[in-house]
């Protein structure tokens, strides 16, 4: 699926599907609502109105179901019918699924996607993510056709018109942000490293007139970053810190996304374990999230100041790796002991923030990364974790993660009962709590807040997707904010 473009049209038009394989998907109460006049021209002559209805009445989704409609080239699918308050109305992961699997082969393909407007952008998001961009396997290598899927929204219940062509746009500017950002975090570290990932941001950069803003290597030690600059400095490539900023006239206020960027973790010296390490080249999925983000928010117009700071090392082993014990100056100017050298997002991700505060001047920051393996446990696989200094916030997330399929669910908020977890006899700090069984997610998070400050005025919002970065490409979606 490589090599496969999406296309979003206000209509399909008509095809013989042996010639354009077809999936008709969405719940089975707005598949009964699709007039059959509006599916005759993908389906005939294959398939007659007789054998639509009966494939229709078959279906029986616990949680979901399909029909083929005709051989291969032809099939219906069922959503769940119902979802609960904690899920997205769109059945958004149910749709990447259904896609996967139940989608004809072909070179020319086509999906109708039958829902309300309300859940139209989540569920060409969950679209988006049945089409990975990065692959190695051989047989692709040979395949030289280029594949096109044409999507085609059928709009049920209130506000049913016709897709406006400035709607299409965005759902074109979002779903190559989501494969952009999952193309980054599939690809291994021997090709994205931290190098590439700067040529990456760079690209984005070139498409949007924005030079970015690099800091790497010894730079990083001389202006005080030392939270990036030790962690990476262990690795054949360096760490950098890179900003891209979108600054309109008659913006408002000021916003930073803050990305980690571990291109690799192996942990340091405190090492992981041959069954914990793989899978690591995803430890980047924050900054690939917020590339992606950014990329598809000032491609919409986005009104406010915005920048993207991305934090990016290889956690690596080598002479110079940073050892426990060791005590760095980050940029907030607060001393950290180190106690384990694989908590080391947090280190990075302090560094970020408080650039975004001191020399961004942000009103709101918010930072994403994978951070713990606890949030897994804290909020599952499928929902991120959100904590934030501000209700409304946490509130607006979860909406928000409800709206665009990328769902989230809040950690506790308690600075003075749990902040005392990193304290240290040395220094202001340590990186990693001591007691692994009081809220770690949320900890976690609250060492990033301590370098801007618990008494800031700003908003903070930290992100935790260590979790949902294995099963999807998560992507802030600003715009549902």
């Amino acid at each position: 699926m490589a090599n496969v473009q999406l296309e979003f049209q206000a209509s399909a038009g008509e095809a013989d599907p042996q010639s354009r394989p077809l999936l008709v998907l969405g719940q089975l109460h707005n598949l009964h609502r699709l007039p059959w006049a509006q599916l005759r021209g993908k389906l005939q002559p294959r398939v007659t109105e007789e054998i639509w209805q009966s494939a229709l009445s078959t279906l029986n989704p616990n949680p979901t179901d399909s029909c083929p409609l005709y051989l291969n080239y032809a099939t219906v699918a069922a959503l769940p019918s119902r979802v609960s308050r904690h899920n997205s109305p769109s059945a958004a992961q149910f749709v990447t699924r259904l896609v996967r699997n139940c989608l004809p082969g072909g070179v020319h393909r086509c999906i109708v996607m039958v829902c309300e407007r309300s859940e139209v952008f989540a569920s060409a998001c969950a679209l988006a993510r049945a089409f990975p961009l990065f692959t190695h396997r051989s047989s692709a290598s040979r395949r030289t056709e280029k594949k096109t899927v044409t999507v085609e929204f059928f709009l049920v219940g209130q506000n049913n018109g016709p897709m406006e062509v400035a709607t299409l746009k965005c759902l074109a500017s979002a779903t190559e942000g989501v494969r952009l950002a999952a193309r980054i975090v599939d690809t291994p570290c021997s090709e994205m490293n931290t190098d590439a990932f700067l040529e990456e941001i760079k690209k984005v950069g070139k498409d949007l007139g924005i030079t970015p803003t690099i800091i790497r290597d010894e730079e990083l030690k001389e202006r005080g970053f030392g939270g990036i600059y030790g962690v990476g400095k262990a690795a054949l490539h360096p760490p950098a810190l890179a900003v891209l900023s979108h600054t309109p006239d008659g913006a408002t206020q000021t916003i930073a996304w803050v990305g980690k960027g571990i291109v690799y973790d192996t942990g340091g010296l405190s090492i992981k374990g041959k069954t914990t390490m793989p899978g690591m080249k995803r430890d980047c999925g924050g900054a690939a999230a917020i590339l992606g983000a950014f990329k598809a928010t000032v491609k919409q117009g986005f009104k406010d100041n915005l920048h993207a700071v991305f934090c990016l090392a290889e956690n690596a082993v080598g002479p110079r790796a940073t050892r426990p014990d060791d005590i760095h100056v980050l940029y907030s100017g607060k001393t950290v002991e180190i106690n384990n050298t694989d908590a080391e997002g947090r280190l990075i991700l302090a560094d970020g923030v408080a650039y975004a505060c001191k020399d961004l001047g942000a009103d709101i920051i918010l930072d994403m990364a994978t951070l713990t393996g606890a949030q897994g446990i804290a909020t599952g696989k499928y929902h991120a974790a959100v904590l934030t200094n501000n209700e409304e916030w946490e509130k607006a997330c979860v909406k928000a993660g409800r709206n665009c399929g990328d769902l989230v669910h809040p950690l506790v908020y308690c600075p003075e009962l749990h902040f005392s977890e990193f304290t240290s006899a040395v220094a202001d700090m340590k990186n990693s709590v001591a007691d692994r069984d009081n809220t770690p997610s949320s900890c976690a998070g609250l060492f990033i807040a301590s370098h801007i400050g618990f008494d800031w005025p700003g908003v903070w919002v930290h992100i935790d997707i260590a979790a949902p970065v294995h099963a999807v490409s998560a992507l802030p979606c600003w715009g549902q904010l």
